[in-house]
């Protein structure tokens, strides 16, 4: 196995010019210049040889040749087709790796973890266009594929949220949707300078590790998650007009009074106060 060479920058540049690469806004394009980060998210991301790892936007193949040679394989989504070239020749002599041409959101995953893995967890490693992280990883969750562990660069901010709780002011229904489905750790924070180009924000390394079970019993998944979003859509309401205001439900006031006077924490609360627990109590009770 070839070892990677592409953590460097100037090898990175040469790539880019040999190809006449753009990058391309709409993509959210920004590719990892730094080894010692390169290094970080692998060993974070815990890949051994018998793991099968699905890399979300692989740029010109930075992170999958270090993939490559921890992984037993490696399946690299990427969106843009300009890239297909370049990824060919970088990882030319990689003969772990595949290479897809799609657009994940629309990828059948489960299907692939069949083809590719046997149907067991595959792991994912990304370094996630800042404009679509959300929607990439709650698919992941939503949809049920086989994931045993996400391990992404994301913008730090949001990586925050992910992991804070209640009555601080990032926690909201992205921090209640990823605790419920996974378990997050910052693994490192990391500066614009290790990109290019360089972000104008600071991103982190978050590892989420899947739950077998979520840690909380609840008869309506796809009903908790309209509770949280209404009583976070109004935040500086009261978690009962937040509900009761809310397209996406239908109950009656006495039923929301009710179901929230049972939290035993009075009529004012407000969502940004509720646990997850809180919530899957609350929807049990509307449910």
């Amino acid at each position: 196995m070839k070892q990677p060479t592409l953590g460097n920058p100037q090898n990175t540049i040469a790539v880019l010019q040999k190809y006449n690469f753009t990058f391309q806004k709409k993509f959210g394009q920004n590719f990892l210049i730094d080894p010692h980060v390169l290094d970080k998210i692998i060993r974070a991301a815990e890949i051994g040889p018998e793991d099968c790892v699905l890399e979300i936007g692989p740029g010109i193949g930075t992170m999958t040749q270090y993939l490559a040679c921890a992984a037993g394989r490696v399946i690299a989504v990427e969106i843009d087709r300009t890239l297909i070239p370049i990824l060919e020749d970088t990882l030319d002599g990689y003969d772990n790796v595949k290479i897809i041409n799609e657009d994940v959101l629309k990828l059948d995953i489960g299907a692939l973890a069949g083809e590719e893995n046997g149907g067991k967890p595959l792991k994912v490693v990304a370094n996630l266009p800042y404009y679509i992280t959300t929607p990439i990883i709650m698919g992941l969750f939503e949809n049920h594929v086989p994931v045993g562990s996400i391990t992404v660069m994301v913008q730090k901010e949001v990586a925050d949220r992910m992991q804070v709780g209640p009555g601080t002011k990032d926690y909201g229904a992205l921090s209640l949707a990823v605790q419920y489905y996974a378990k997050p750790h910052i693994v490192a924070n990391v500066p614009p300078n290790c990109f290019m180009p360089r972000p104008k924000v600071g991103s982190a390394v978050i590892r989420l590790d899947r739950y077998e079970k979520p840690p909380v019993e609840v008869k309506d998944e796809k009903l908790m998650f309209r509770i949280i979003r209404a009583s976070f859509n109004q935040r500086r309401k009261t978690l009962v007009n937040g509900l009761k205001n809310s397209p996406e439900l239908s109950f009656s006031k006495e039923e929301i009074e009710s179901a929230v006077e049972q939290l035993g924490k009075g009529l004012n609360i407000r969502g940004e106060a509720l646990t997850l627990e809180e919530f899957a109590f609350l929807s049990n009770k509307l449910c």
